[in-house]
């Protein structure tokens, strides 16, 4: 039997021991709650990664100079990074990680709408705190998302407007090219239902779609040209996403198909797709944006310099959903600091109305249907890889989180500010949310 020194003893050293660990677990959450975590969810590999990577670095520029400047609320940001690798379900739980293992605070990402369709039941369950970049649908808004990218009606309806127009070129017939998937089939729902309000008969709308990561175009061009042969001005309208670009406006250019010919006006193609384009066959194709990386203002002189300093390659771009993710940043920060936390719900109330400057020379605002303000512009690619603007809108146009264009949505609205209505989907009508808030 022991004796009750060593007994004693031993008692001491495992107080001591447990003492310390407790010490050393205290430290540890006296640490993890001095920083403020941003979750980062872009694919840095597969078929997107072409496109997202690119966010993911810019997040991390914005977390770096905000850092620099002392962070948010005395604590600074630190960044979580995961890689859903262009995988849809994958988002869902890479989000799910972010939000109950690595308790962020906010999340910057997603690309796609399947991707973002494939987050919204998780971070609306686990409350948790989205800002989406890219241009999309509509069709949506939800609590839990801030939608910094264009919705059609600043984007897709301005682009085709435009062509219609005579500096434009008066354009009669339309093909609408897409990836198969949510943002495509939605926005050309939209599109050739605002068309044949124009007055644009069926027969001169053309519809195909092809999977991610498509190669082979020869016979979908090949149908292009044949339909633009009619006698009328032809136009393409491309909501093509991802690496399928590359080999599509190749084909046009194997087919002998120029803008003066076939315009394509894109939706998904900025200065980063193009960095891997022989542009020289594409000079004229056009695509239309919130942003440009010529659009000249000394907002985006500084951007491009901070940019290319952290990045440290002189060669690389920027592009329109950077801007986005750089504003839908700003405007976090500006929210957490005006509400003294980083509680979702307070964060969420406080952003609302909230203003901060675009890189165009404008403001970006807030609305309680969580879409911004944008202008509108549209570029003509040039043999540099860099767009020179053509036109654009006069001032900036309201983001509309439902189309006027269909029956189903017209009727419906959104505000998340309104005590009335606080809901994403509200009836005109019936004077009641329908279904779930977006």
């Amino acid at each position: 039997m022991e004796s009750r020194k060593s007994i004693k003893t031993f008692a001491k050293r495992g107080g001591i021991a447990l003492a310390a660990a407790t010490l050393s677990l205290s430290a540890s959450i006296a640490q993890a709650a001095d920083t403020i975590k941003v979750g980062v969810l872009h694919s840095l590999s597969g078929t997107m990664a072409i496109s997202e990577t690119t966010l993911k670095d810019t997040v991390l520029m914005l977390v770096e100079e905000q850092n620099k400047k002392g962070g948010v609320l005395g604590k600074k940001l630190e960044p979580v990074v995961v890689d859903p690798a262009s995988n849809w379900p994958l988002f869902a739980e890479k989000t799910k990680e972010l939000l109950e293992k690595e308790k962020v605070d906010v999340i910057f990402g997603c690309w796609t709408s399947v991707s973002r369709k494939s987050v919204l039941p998780v971070i609306e369950e686990l409350n948790g705190l989205l800002f989406y970049p890219v241009q999309y649908e509509g069709e949506e808004s939800s609590k839990n998302v801030f939608y910094t990218g264009a919705a059609p009606n600043q984007q897709a309806i301005p682009a085709v407007d435009y062509l219609m127009s005579k500096d434009g070129g008066s354009v009669k017939r339309w093909v609408l090219a897409g990836t198969d998937y949510v943002y495509p089939r939605t926005t050309n729902k939209i599109l050739e239902a605002y068309l044949k309000s124009k007055g644009v008969k069926s027969s001169d709308i053309m519809i195909n779609y092809t999977p991610f990561g498509h190669s082979d175009w020869q016979t979908i061009v090949s149908d292009i040209k044949k339909f633009g042969s009619q006698g009328k001005k032809t136009a393409v309208v491309s909501t093509i996403n991802g690496d399928a670009n590359v080999p599509f406006y190749k084909e046009l250019a194997n087919q002998g198909i120029s803008a003066g010919d076939i315009p394509v006006v894109a939706f998904s193609v900025g200065e980063e797709e193009l960095s891997g384009f022989d542009t020289a066959p594409l000079v004229g194709h056009l695509a239309a944006w919130n942003y440009f990386m010529s659009a000249p203002s000394d907002a985006n002189d500084a951007f491009i310099d901070k940019w290319l300093e952290f990045i440290g390659d002189k060669k690389r771009v920027t592009n329109d959903p950077m801007e986005a993710t750089y504003i839908g940043f700003k405007m976090w920060v500006k929210a957490v600091e005006k509400a003294g936390t980083t509680d979702v719900d307070k964060v969420h109330d406080a952003i609302i109305g909230i203003s901060v400057p675009n890189l165009t020379g404008g403001i970006a605002t807030m609305l309680p249907n969580h879409h911004l303000t944008k202008p509108v512009l549209i570029g003509e690619i040039q043999d540099n890889g860099q767009f020179d603007i053509v036109w654009q809108t006069d001032g900036a146009v309201p983001g509309d989180a439902w189309t006027d264009f269909l029956p189903e949505s017209a009727k419906l609205e959104a505000d998340w500010k309104d005590p009335k209505i606080m809901c994403g989907n509200y009836n005109t009508e019936t004077k009641k949310c329908s279904g779930q808030n977006y």
